[in-house]
């Protein structure tokens, strides 16, 4: 997943298939990526899911989103 590090202390992926895992993702929904270099080599993603811990995912189920600093705060604030 090609992710634009410039100056980000955050990333932000948004669903796009969650049919393997219906409980533990929502389609549409964002979500906060951990940069996991390892998992990269493996076509994973860490994110912090529905259940609040990081989990792996495969990366073809997220699309990265850059968000204004606005939002980012935003959602860091009620997550």
């Amino acid at each position: 997943m090609n992710l634009n590090t410039k100056n980000a202390e955050h990333y932000f992926v948004v669903c796009i298939d969650n049919s393997d895992y219906p409980v533990a993702l929502e389609k549409r929904k964002i979500y906060e990526l951990i940069p996991d270099p390892g998992a990269e080599k493996h076509n994973q993603v860490r994110i912090i899911d529905e259940s609040g811990e990081d989990y792996l995912y495969p990366a073809n189920c997220f699309i990265p989103i850059n968000l204004s600093k606005g939002v980012e705060n935003a959602i860091l604030r009620v997550a």
